[in-house]
C-alpha cells in the first residue's frame, strides 16, 4: 500500500512540474512590469500549500521504502529514488527558490530565462522518479 501511495504522490508531482514548466513558468514572461511583484509572490504563496505537503509527503514516503524495501523491489532502485528526491530539494534550494526570491522583487528577462531553463532539472529528475514508481508497481503488481 505504501508504494502505491508514494507513486500516486510522486505522479501528482510530475503532473504539477510539467504544468509549471510547459505552461505557468513560460507565462510569466507576459505578465507585464506594473502587475509583476504582487503576481510572484502570489504565485509563491499559493505553489506553496500545494507542492509543499506533496513534496514532503514524497520524501518521507521515499525513506521509509529504502529503508522498508516492499518484497521483489530491488533496494538499490528505492536508494536511487531517495536520491532523486533529494536532488529535487537541493536545487529546490539552492536554484529555483533564490530565483524567485529575486524574480520577487522585479521582472527580469535574465533571471526568468534561468528560472525555465534550470527548472528543467527538476522535470528531469521528477520524470525519472515518475519512471522508476512505474517500474516499482510493475514489479509488485504485474
Amino acid at each position: 500500500m505504501s508504494l502505491i501511495l508514494h507513486a500516486a504522490v510522486t505522479w501528482a508531482l510530475v503532473g504539477l512540474i510539467l504544468t509549471i514548466q510547459l505552461v505557468h513558468y513560460p507565462l510569466f514572461a507576459r505578465v507585464g512590469e506594473p502587475g509583476w511583484t504582487s503576481y510572484e509572490r502570489e504565485h509563491q504563496a499559493r505553489i506553496t500549500w500545494l507542492v509543499g505537503p506533496l513534496m514532503l509527503a514524497e520524501l518521507l514516503s521515499a525513506g521509509w521504502l529504502a529503508l522498508r524495501p516492499p518484497p521483489g523491489v530491488p533496494g538499490w532502485s528505492l536508494w536511487l529514488g531517495l536520491a532523486l528526491v533529494l536532488a529535487v530539494w537541493v536545487s529546490t534550494a539552492l536554484v529555483q527558490s533564490p530565483l524567485h526570491g529575486r524574480l520577487s522583487a522585479h521582472f527580469d528577462a535574465r533571471l526568468h530565462r534561468r528560472l525555465v531553463g534550470s527548472n528543467w532539472v527538476r522535470t528531469a529528475l521528477w520524470l525519472g522518479r515518475g519512471g522508476l514508481c512505474v517500474w516499482w508497481l510493475w514489479l509488485r503488481l504485474g
